[in-house]
């Protein structure tokens, strides 16, 4: 591990780093998130993982001694040592070419993309890119993912947080999501994610000024894309992105919608609105022709 800093041409160093896993995209696991998002655990080898369902897979075994203050592994590994406490999955690009089969043998490599400091309202962020790539044991792609990480300082003490934008409305389609602690504990335990925020109350209120338990943005994703799947169930993804604008929480209910994007007949607009109606996540799903 390397000492942490804020000094952007040590981070920059980074760039390039890379690291290699492999994994069995095993259907029993696939089966345990099935159950979890509360669907019959039905799913066998042989069939298509669902899409963004990759995050259960390729897990780091870090030692509970690697770990930082907010449960997720010490950086200054293969992510740089920024010098930041407070962690943010702010976002994402995919390009699928073939889906993920269960019982396939995958190979993931990551890499570094980009560092970047910027000045924000809430003061010094720091967004590192992550590559994914994803490749079958017959060596074709399936997949490629632009992960981006935001890192922050902690919250000032009874400052407010920033409102985010309303969402567009004229939705042609919605879901109301249910979300609980149980819930999140589950999906957490399947990703191996040790994050605090997403299962320490105390932590949550006392460190990082949450009201609650966060609900984990790549999951408020993957229903945002189970929603698009859904409208056209006869053609497939090809692109998908998302954004998170602001936490959406364990106790508090709220909806995800979609609509066709304007002009654009093979791409869907979708979002997540918080209970207040105020837009949490914002994505878009491109489809094959």
């Amino acid at each position: 591990m390397t000492e942490k800093t804020l000094d952007e041409a040590i981070l920059k160093s980074w760039i390039g780093k890379s690291q290699t896993t492999v994994d069995m995209i095993d259907a029993r696991q696939a089966r345990l998130l099935q159950s979890t998002l509360d669907h019959e655990p039905s799913l066998q080898d042989g069939d298509p993982l669902p899409l963004l369902w990759h995050w259960i897979y390729f897990l780091v075994p870090s030692r509970l001694s690697a770990l930082g203050r907010d449960g997720h592994p010490r950086l200054g590994g293969f992510i740089p040592p920024v010098d930041l406490p407070r962690r943010m999955w702010a976002g994402g690009r995919f390009e699928f070419s073939a889906p993920l089969r269960l019982g396939e043998r995958v190979t993931k490599r990551s890499s570094i993309q980009d560092v970047t400091l910027k000045q924000g309202r809430s003061g010094t962020l720091c967004f590192v890119t992550v590559n994914h790539e994803f490749t079958g044991a017959d060596g074709i792609a399936r997949c490629r993912e632009e992960q981006d990480i935001v890192y922050r300082e902690d919250p000032i003490p009874g400052s407010a947080s920033p409102k985010s934008a309303a969402p567009p409305g004229d939705e042609e389609w919605s879901r109301s999501i249910e979300p609980s602690a149980v819930l999140l504990f589950r999906y957490s335990a399947l990703t191996f994610n040790g994050h605090r925020i997403h299962y320490d109350r105390d932590y949550c209120r006392d460190v990082e000024g949450y009201p609650g338990l966060v609900f984990h943005g790549p999951l408020t994703a993957t229903l945002l894309a189970d929603l698009a799947a859904r409208q056209i169930p006869s053609r497939a993804i090809t692109k998908f992105s998302f954004r998170a604008l602001a936490p959406l929480f364990d106790d508090m209910p709220f909806v995800i919608r979609g609509k066709r994007a304007p002009a654009a007949g093979d791409t869907l607009d979708l979002w997540a609105e918080t209970p207040i109606g105020r837009l949490a996540v914002t994505a878009s799903a491109t489809f094959s022709l």
